[in-house]
């Protein structure tokens, strides 16, 4: 009697092939402060109006996120790869996330020599990092879903303070205090708006609130009501993500 074989069923090719361009742009990306250089925050000498421990910036020691953050969408990448290269829900992510990290890896070079090029950038990998997070897939949570939140949550807080950093040290408007006070409502009104449409995700509000903890950190003492303001942000921010329904 001959035995039956169940046929495999095809492997798709560009799904494939995608997750092979995530893991080369995700690895360029980590290599990127290593060809170049580490960065803590743009020089003050980089802006007309030079920014000299600026409000609206974190304290250099919450910049170290970006290990957390480098290792996860490695391992994010790999996975993908080598466990999920035909899966559709994994591939609904790749294509913006590949857009942002092939970004990324042009960040630091370009923030070195361009504030306003890097905040057009950074606005760029942020869009595309959250359109990714927003698609990736809750079966594998710890794969997928919680390395793309860190990593879009922190950008979202990046980009807002890139805002801030070029109305004061451009001279736009109000001072860098008020700067500072803007967007950080604008940065925690847009992270809600996120956090309600991808339901309970406190990967992405950890990564927001990490921010809002490092502005507070660099402004105790000097400016502690925008300090305060923070710490309330970052502790409303991780709230409404987890009474958020899925």
């Amino acid at each position: 009697m001959s035995e039956t074989h169940t046929p495999r069923p095809p492997v798709d090719d560009r799904g494939r092939m995608k997750a092979i361009i995530v893991v080369t742009a995700a690895i360029a990306f980590v290599m990127s402060p290593v060809v170049s250089q580490s960065f803590g925050g743009f020089a003050p000498e980089q802006f007309p109006i030079p920014q000299d421990h600026p409000p609206a910036q974190p304290a250099g020691y919450a910049f170290a996120i970006w290990s957390l953050i480098y290792g996860w969408l490695i391992v994010h990448a790999v996975f993908g790869l080598v466990k999920r290269a035909d899966a559709k829900d994994w591939d609904a992510t790749r294509w913006p996330l590949a857009i942002s990290l092939v970004l990324g890896a042009a960040w630091i070079p370009t923030a070195l020599q361009s504030v306003l090029v890097a905040t057009v950038l950074i606005w760029l990998m942020m869009g595309t990092a959250v359109w990714a997070f927003l698609a990736a897939p809750t079966r594998d949570y710890w794969w997928a879903k919680v390395p793309l939140g860190l990593y879009a949550g922190w950008l979202t807080a990046a980009s807002w303070v890139s805002i801030a950093l070029v109305g004061a040290g451009w001279g736009i408007g109000p001072g860098a205090l008020a700067w500072a006070w803007i967007v950080l409502v604008l940065a925690l009104l847009f992270a809600a708006a996120v956090l309600t449409r991808a339901g309970r995700a406190p990967e992405y509000a950890a990564a927001v609130a990490w921010a809002a903890v490092g502005i507070a950190v660099a402004n105790f003492g000097s400016q502690t009501l925008l300090a305060m303001a923070a710490l309330l942000g970052a502790a409303g921010i991780l709230a409404l993500s987890l009474l958020a329904r899925n």
